[in-house]
């Protein structure tokens, strides 16, 4: 879907609220497989997205963390908030992917059932270029000759 490097952002459409800023993406084999594994505990505005996944076990882990469902078009089908360790998360059928997330993320953001997410990568947008330096002492220039500006001090 996105590639198997890089990080999305989670943001819940429907109540116009951010899940999580920093989320990095599971779809390769390995990466399902581990998810959270090895970890302590998910930083604030992180996650894991899992894909494609309809199911998830917490057996290893080291903590509890909050868990988003998703179908195909982003719509939410199940949320389970404060997942313990060593539990196991039944399919959902209209699942395709798992959002795991840090604890309290879903009563935060206040998602449900129903909400549409949008996941997107970050993508740094160029500032246009100030090529003309010459061009704006020009527009000044032009400013101060017909409208006079005087300043306070």
């Amino acid at each position: 879907m996105f590639g198997t490097s890089g990080q999305v952002f989670v943001y819940n459409k429907t109540k116009e609220t951010f899940l999580a800023f920093r989320v990095n993406i599971a779809d390769s084999v390995a990466g399902r497989l581990i998810g959270l594994l090895g970890r302590r505990s998910l930083k604030p505005d992180s996650g894991v997205w899992i894909v494609p996944a309809n199911a998830i076990h917490t057996i290893g882990m080291l903590f509890s963390f909050d868990v988003v469902m998703i179908d195909k078009n982003f719509k939410v089908v199940s949320v389970k908030e404060l997942v313990k360790p060593f539990r196991v998360i039944l399919p959902k059928l209209r699942a395709e992917s798992v959002i795991e997330l840090p604890p309290h993320t879903i009563f935060r953001s206040r998602t449900e059932v129903g909400d549409e997410l949008v996941i997107d990568r970050y993508e740094a947008k160029k500032l246009p270029k100030l090529e003309a330096v010459g061009a704006m002492d020009q527009t000044v220039g032009a400013m101060t000759e017909t409208n006079p500006v005087r300043l306070r001090l």
